[in-house]
């Protein structure tokens, strides 16, 4: 099956950090700023936005791989955003580098690979 995925696709989103993002409530820390799995949740679903609505119907994309570096801190309250922009396609695999930032500038950079999966099939293979 062919998918028009390109170079060059870009999504953007910002959240404002709640109670719920912390490092406290994950339990991967101690502190209560925006924990680094939050991080990774909102960059996955950032590179996962910008091309869920280019597949055809019945396909989605599942994460195979990121590479993070959370660079900062940031306080509940504040407004963090993502860009995503996919960097290269390889077949069903699509490669996404991210930036996030909030008021204070980067917080956090990654790179990322999705791949391309028919659903149905997929689910099959997990019974």
């Amino acid at each position: 099956m062919f998918f028009n995925l390109k170079e060059g696709i870009k999504n953007e989103q910002s959240k404002i950090v709640s109670e719920n993002d912390t490092a406290v409530a994950f339990g991967s820390g101690l502190v209560n700023v925006f924990s680094t799995p939050s991080l990774v949740a909102l960059m996955e679903n950032t590179a996962y936005k910008s091309v869920e609505n280019i597949l055809p119907k019945g396909f989605s994309t599942v994460g195979i791989e990121i590479n993070i570096k959370h660079k900062k801190a940031t306080l509940p309250g504040q407004k963090v955003t993502c860009k995503s922009i996919v960097s290269k396609v390889d077949g069903k695999k699509i490669f996404f580098q991210i930036l996030a930032f909030d008021k204070n500038g980067e917080i956090g950079i990654a790179s990322h690979i999705r791949y391309i999966i028919d659903e149905k099939k997929f689910m099959d293979n997990l019974q």
